[in-house]
């Protein structure tokens, strides 16, 4: 009689490696995020020594909130973030495509990713204490074009709102267009060959390559970047408070979102402070959900929407006849 073997059943251990990472998240993020939301229907705050609150007052602070300067902060995120992240991204599509092209034969490949992503291991906070050093009225920028005759007169970069968004959207570019191109060159190099070598042999030029080839295969990739783009973008804070010391200047058309946030903590409003985080998350949201619907497309092939509009035609001709 043979003797059955039992079974050993080892999922188990998936369950338990995974484990460390759910308490942590548990501890260290579902709970504050639940107490965000709870603190943002209460008052409280703390006026000199003496704490108010807390106290429950409903949608008041969300009241508040609209009736501040939070919309034209809003604005002002937005700006940085598109002045920013257009040239990123067109700059990271084209460095991707031109990189991977084989025709090119571009020699030292690996030495060109390595130089792009180096700005993007520099802190935040060292990027906006040189340009600070670099671009201020007694910095080695105007100094240089003054010695040369451009100038007269130093240039206030950091005194006028265009000065100060330009530098903010550049080291912004900077730090993050290498990230991008990474991304986006392992994208294209995921296309198969075939695709690129039945395009040439039909007498495809490059921009119709690029167009109708390269971004319809890279779609989900897009859509991260942009994506993770947005939600980087409402979290822009470290760039703009150093450069500007917290202050939003000039008139506060540099002050982001979390720059209006952090005054809140600062001043320990942690009902206003929730509730913009409530408002934070709600828009970061919308704007991710049709970010995703507009560059993550079902039917790639257009199959549906044909047979669609062939089910109306017919319905036309049935109604004529």
């Amino acid at each position: 009689m043979k003797t059955k073997r039992k079974k050993v059943d080892y999922s188990k251990w998936g369950y338990i490696f995974i484990l460390p990472f759910f308490i942590s998240f548990f501890i260290f993020s579902l709970i504050p995020l639940v107490d965000t939301v709870r603190y943002s229907f209460f008052e409280y705050y703390r006026s000199g020594i003496k704490e108010i609150g807390p106290n429950f007052i409903g949608m008041a602070n969300y009241a508040s909130l609209l009736k501040s300067d939070m919309l034209k902060y809003g604005a002002n995120t937005l700006i940085l973030w598109i002045i920013g992240f257009i040239p990123q991204i067109v700059i990271a599509l084209v460095l991707a495509e031109w990189f991977v092209d084989a025709r090119l034969k571009i020699r030292g490949t690996q030495f060109f990713k390595v130089v792009i992503y180096l700005p993007n291991l520099i802190m935040a906070s060292a990027f906006a204490m040189l340009f600070f050093t670099m671009f201020s009225t007694n910095g080695p920028v105007n100094s240089i074009l003054m010695s040369i005759g451009i100038i007269g007169q130093p240039i206030d970069f950091l005194g006028t709102a265009f000065g100060t968004r330009s530098l903010v959207g550049f080291m912004n570019f900077l730090m993050w267009f290498g990230n991008s191109t990474i991304m986006l060159m392992a994208a294209i190099m995921g296309i198969s060959p075939d695709i690129f070598e039945a395009s040439d042999l039909d007498g495809c030029n490059s921009f119709q390559r690029f167009f109708y080839i390269t971004l319809p295969q890279i779609r989900p990739i897009l859509a991260y970047t942009l994506i993770t783009a947005i939600i980087g973008g409402l979290q822009m804070f470290d760039v703009p408070q150093i450069l500007t010391n917290g202050q939003g200047t000039p008139d506060r058309t540099s002050m982001t979102l979390i720059m209006f946030l952090n005054s809140h903590l600062k001043s320990r409003n942690y009902g206003m402070a929730g509730a913009l985080s409530v408002y934070l998350f709600i828009v970061s949201g919308i704007l991710c959900f049709i970010v995703y619907r507009m560059t993550n497309n079902d039917d790639p092939d257009g199959s549906k929407a044909a047979a669609k509009k062939a089910r109306k035609q017919q319905r036309k001709q049935q109604r004529r006849g």
